[in-house]
């Protein structure tokens, strides 16, 4: 198998892993912003994401020299180390699930820095624990306290943007069709393409794109409580902060329950088993979406999710993107511990150019709105600069 034995190669990996974890939620709501059912776009996904999986396996974890191989753990008796990998796919399954229907509420940018600000302040704490202290710990909890701060600002933006939209909808003409006709487009827009309305295009951020926005999505968002939105955000972040601390004791087995003279997992064996869980859950999860809808959502049948090829590509994209942008961070973690390799949770930062510049989040915002972002996206940038600065390595 292929290790990655250097600081230099384990922040290549993160930097890679970044940029992938970071664009697959925006293609994933994109398709929802268009309509398509998240039960459909989430069932394509997650077998994309198995795919990743595999080839991982099969190739890095096969290729070189380094014992054991992937191949060969299959059959070795590592059972408790299998069931932390899968419990760690199951954790991370439930969190993509609710991050389709938080970000139809809370938006890209703000709901990314807060999930990942989670993740870090719990998982971050436990992994250098479980590490055994490799990071460095007067850098690294300097870092989880600028993500925690990140956290509490990222409620009062969403809180903030919330009142900014219904001032807007209040002041908005009943006849808004004569208001629509005067607007203009900018080109940037993913979301004013000519499909949006047959008839005329409107400016992000206005109240006519945002009620043209309401009627065409698949999650319907308006007169629904704030509360909602900021509950699956942390119920999100709080089922993504405890997949990285147990695919930690699946490949170092801390807490010393493999037999003796049992090799531990390698990262692709145990990304593999993590990913096949993944798999299993979303699968039985989303079936069950089809038929019992959540939020409202219009039902649906497995025959018409089949016969769904509106968006089937971009969706089957965002599963190899996650999957091996998972893979990667998993990789560089071994190599310079899994609380420096949870700097890849700067992914927001990815997020938030795909949700501001080309989906038009927060255009026409008040002044507060704007300071409140800034001011959270400074102190995530802080936190993510320092959080990679403690990286260790690996004895």
């Amino acid at each position: 198998m292929y290790v990655v034995e250097s600081e230099g190669g384990a922040i290549v990996c993160m930097l890679f892993s970044l940029l992938f974890l970071g664009t697959w939620p925006a293609i994933m709501n994109l398709l929802e912003r268009r309509g398509r059912l998240p039960q459909h776009t989430y069932l394509d996904y997650t077998i994309a994401n198995l795919l990743a999986a595999v080839i991982i396996a099969f190739t890095f974890g096969q290729i070189g020299t380094d014992d054991p191989n992937f191949l060969s753990q299959l059959t070795q008796d590592n059972l408790p180390s299998v069931l932390f990998a899968m419990a760690g796919g199951v954790v991370l399954s439930i969190g993509n699930l609710s991050s389709q229907y938080v970000w139809a509420f809370v938006g890209l940018s703000v709901a990314g820095v807060i999930t990942s600000s989670i993740i870090v302040v719990i998982g971050t704490t436990l992994n250098y624990f479980l590490d055994d202290k490799i990071n460095k710990a007067e850098i690294l909890f300097p870092g989880v306290g600028c993500f925690f701060v990140a956290v509490c600002l990222g409620f009062i933006v969403h809180s903030s943007n919330i009142a900014d939209n219904q001032a807007k909808l209040k002041e908005f003409a009943s006849d808004y069709k004569d208001v629509a006709s005067e607007e203009t487009v900018d080109s940037k827009d993913l979301e004013n393409r000519s499909d949006l309305s047959p008839t005329y295009k409107v400016k992000a951020g206005t109240a006519v794109f945002l009620i043209e926005l309401e009627k065409k999505r698949s999650i319907k968002v308006f007169g629904k409580s704030t509360f909602i939105g900021l509950a699956l955000t942390f119920f999100g972040g709080i089922s993504f902060s405890l997949f990285s601390p147990a695919f930690n004791l699946a490949t170092n087995d801390q807490w010393h329950t493999l037999n003796k003279g049992v090799p531990h997992l390698s990262v692709y064996t145990a990304f593999f088993y993590f990913s096949v869980s993944c798999f299993v859950v979303a699968i039985i999860l989303n079936i069950t979406f089809l038929y019992h809808p959540f939020l409202n959502l219009p039902k649906s049948s497995f025959k018409a999710y089949l016969g769904d090829w509106n968006g089937r590509g971009w969706a089957l994209l965002t599963g190899l993107l996650c999957g091996f942008g998972n893979g990667l961070q998993f990789m560089a973690g071994q190599a310079a511990g899994y609380a420096a390799a949870d700097a890849v949770q700067a992914l927001p930062l990815v997020g938030t150019f795909w949700g501001v510049v080309l989906f038009g989040e927060y255009r026409k915002s008040s002044k507060r709105t704007y300071t409140l972002l800034g001011s959270m996206l400074t102190m995530f940038i802080a936190a993510v600069v320092v959080l990679m600065a403690s990286s260790g390595h690996r004895k």
